[in-house]
């Protein structure tokens, strides 16, 4: 069967009106030309009819193309107006996790305002998985045999702390991991434990205690170094100089003088403290330490914006809060009666530089109250990951891109 020619309304309109004036111009044809007298031949009206017919045929097979020329108006190509594009209202973020693990008044505080930043962080695969926990240790002394101070432990004691970490799989860091995670939640072991032993020790210490656990576990111990320019740091330096090349003793900053900072302390002496120990660990170790370990656990306001003037990234009290993750620090924000000598975070406003330290005396009683307070994190954040998800691809993707894949 051969195609049927398509006609369109507007051609058969545009060619019937053609059809038409050929009528009428034949009409006026024939009638002008008639004569009064008889006719001396005779006009075939009929073949006139049908060339008009055939003009008109002739008109309607032209292609589409040939359109224009003929009308002189371009035909419509028909294009649709799009639908416009849906406004998407990003969801509302789920509050802060908390943790009934804590003391009531040591409430977790944040140091990253900038939301689409953190979440951006938080769900990238390759950076720690939410509820990441570290619990950082305050070791003071360790002796052989009973402990002359209430401050200092037995070696044996410290033996089952180390037992029971591992028994509930803690993996020891270094300051620079443990920044790293606090900062932009770089990958650490989901339960990682940060040993910081305060003041000067001999070398000895260092090889029989905490050496094997460095050779069978690769866990590294954080030290407090004390940069006074006396006998016993002459004496010992050497040695310690030795032990940071080897990498698995952390030397950081414990002030000059090792004297607490007070609210009546000077100016001069609380810039000689930390500018002091910055310049001295510089020279000694041969590079800049991250952390300042707040001697006594003795800091203000004050000293606390000093410290982020001489470059510390880092600082630790002696204040027993809680674990610390990722934009997530227990602080608190005035003076406790219950616990007079645990200075208030709070007025310091930089929770990095004032950092929580479980005691070595009881840190295993807190082993499980750090690891349920993880697992309640973990749940918590799988329960508004959608949620968070869903904001972020609104709100943030359009600034700070896709987050990364693994």
């Amino acid at each position: 069967m051969q195609n049927q020619p398509f006609y369109h309304p507007l051609r058969i309109t545009h060619y019937a009106s053609r059809f038409t004036l050929s009528l009428i111009v034949a009409t006026i044809f024939l009638t002008s030309c008639s004569p009064t007298t008889p006719p001396t031949h005779t006009v075939d009206v009929n073949a006139i009819q049908t060339q008009a017919f055939a003009n008109v045929y002739a008109g309607m097979t032209l292609t589409a193309e040939a359109i224009p020329t003929l009308t002189g108006t371009p035909y419509p190509t028909g294009t649709m107006t799009p639908e416009p594009t849906a406004v998407r209202t990003p969801p509302a973020l789920p509050g802060q996790f908390t943790s009934t693990e804590l003391n009531p008044l040591d409430t977790p505080h944040t140091y990253i305002q900038d939301a689409c930043q953190v979440l951006k962080a938080k769900w990238d695969p390759n950076n720690a998985t939410p509820g990441t926990v570290v619990m950082v240790i305050m070791i003071h002394g360790l002796s052989k045999g009973d402990p002359a101070l209430p401050q200092d432990m037995s070696v044996a004691n410290f033996k089952k702390l180390m037992d029971d970490l591992q028994d509930q799989n803690f993996s020891a860091i270094n300051t620079q991991q443990l920044y790293d995670f606090l900062d932009h939640n770089a990958k650490i072991p989901e339960r990682s434990v940060l040993l910081l032993q305060d003041d000067r020790h001999t070398a000895q210490n260092f090889n029989e205690i905490f050496r094997p656990y460095w050779e069978k576990r690769k866990w590294p111990v954080v030290n407090a170094w004390i940069s006074a320019n006396d006998s016993i740091g002459k004496n010992i330096l050497p040695d310690m100089v030795a032990l940071s090349k080897e990498g698995w003793v952390d030397y950081q900053s414990h002030g000059v003088l090792h004297f607490p900072i007070e609210p009546a302390s000077s100016d001069d002496f609380i810039h000689s403290e930390l500018f002091g120990a910055m310049e001295a660990m510089k020279t000694n170790f041969g590079k800049a330490p991250i952390a300042h370990i707040w001697a006594g656990g003795g800091f203000t306001p004050k000293a606390v914006q000093v410290a982020r003037q001489a470059g510390f990234k880092l600082a630790f009290t002696i204040n027993p809060r809680g674990p610390v993750m990722f934009n997530w620090i227990p602080l608190i924000d005035a003076a406790d009666a219950m616990r007079p000598s645990f200075i208030a975070e709070g007025p310091s406003n930089d929770p990095l530089l004032t950092l929580p330290r479980y005691w070595d005396t009881d840190a295993r009683e807190h082993l499980d109250n750090v690891r349920q307070i993880g697992k309640a994190a973990a749940a918590y954040a799988q329960a508004n990951k959608a949620t968070e998800l869903e904001y972020y691809d609104i709100v943030c993707a359009p600034t700070y891109g896709a987050i990364p894949t693994p």
